[in-house]
């Protein structure tokens, strides 16, 4: 399909600057343009790029400043990162949908199945499963019994939902297993990443409330929570009963121990440990154990200084053993 430089223009409220009629019939990274591709602008490290773009049309911000002629038909717009992300939604809209249970899919007789649901092959669906309507789920995808899914959730490959959360209790043997008799709730318009595992509650529900975005190999443990809107990147891991709250932001390989209460709106920085409640009100933290910024980034200072700090007090020490030992022959 192809597409002009007005007809962009005017879905996404833009100004053109340069050649109305250019079309174009895919996208690409404005460092990687192509003749036929739109890209876009949004990153000021990357505006050398545009004078370089093979590109037929770049979107840019509206304040972006040329230092010198370009050859791409230019579409200003308020946010250039928001516009593309609309025209990929529209770009994927168009695209033929696929529907039905593969021939190589398990789904159990007793499971719900709403419509215009996509399950792909070698995904195993268990028994009293629920699916709403819309949703997708990609090959190798395990579902256990018992899990209830909501309306347009997108579950990609090698996902595991509903698996044993980790329960054991310790005993004179070695560890006996705590029976995990729970349920996963997944509400509507979810996206679960590939090989991300959600496990079941000990009792009760593991439950990822509507709209929340799992990255690729996530950890959700027993009866943890996630609110509305959160999104999570790769390699994030809760332990159990975790509950994180809504709008949350959470970078890769951030981790967080059991029983703890995030709040809404909290930004965890990648690679951080969170160990404790947070305070709410838009809180930031990075680092292990969590801090933040400012504290993390004045110890960080102070790291820095430490060997010259060693060798100082290394210094101190020997004076002072010396006075000790010139004080005891008086």
């Amino acid at each position: 399909m192809e597409f002009t430089a007005k007809q962009i223009a005017e879905f996404v409220g833009g100004r053109i600057e340069g050649n109305e009629n250019a079309a174009i019939h895919t996208f690409s990274k404005i460092e990687e343009g192509r003749e036929g591709a739109i890209s876009f602008l949004s990153n000021p490290k990357y505006t050398h790029y545009l004078y370089d773009t093979k590109s037929t049309i770049v979107l840019i911000n509206e304040d972006v400043q040329l230092e010198k002629p370009v050859t791409p038909t230019l579409i200003r717009v308020k946010n250039a990162y928001e516009c593309v992300a609309k025209l990929l939604q529209l770009y994927e809209s168009m695209k033929p949908k696929k529907t039905g249970v593969d021939a190589l899919a398990f789904v159990s007789p007793s499971a719900k199945i709403g419509q215009d649901v996509y399950i792909g092959p070698f995904t195993y669906i268990g028994e009293n499963v629920e699916i709403g309507d819309g949703t997708r789920i990609f090959p190798n995808v395990t579902i256990y019994d018992g899990t209830r899914i909501g309306q347009r959730v997108t579950i990609h490959a090698g996902a595991v939902i509903g698996a044993d959360g980790f329960g054991f209790a310790p005993n004179t043997e070695g560890y006996e297993k705590i029976p995990q008799i729970g349920i996963v709730i997944i509400e509507d318009d979810v996206e679960i990443g590939a090989n991300t595992c959600i496990d079941r509650s000990t009792m009760g529900q593991t439950l990822i409330h509507r709209g929340v975005k799992l990255d690729n190999l996530v950890q959700v443990a027993h009866n943890c929570e996630i609110g509305e809107n959160t999104v999570m990147s790769a390699q994030a891991g809760m332990a159990g009963s975790t509950k994180i709250g809504a709008w949350c932001m959470v970078g890769g390989q951030a981790g967080f121990s059991g029983h703890i209460t995030i709040a809404d709106k909290t930004f965890v920085g990648a690679q951080s440990g969170v160990i404790g409640n947070t305070k709410g009100n838009g809180e930031q933290l990075i680092g292990a154990p969590a801090v933040n910024p400012k504290m993390y980034f004045k110890a960080r200072a102070l790291d820095a200084k430490l060997p010259e700090m060693y060798r100082q007090i290394a210094a101190m020490q020997r004076e002072i053993d010396e006075m000790k030992k010139k004080l005891s022959e008086i």
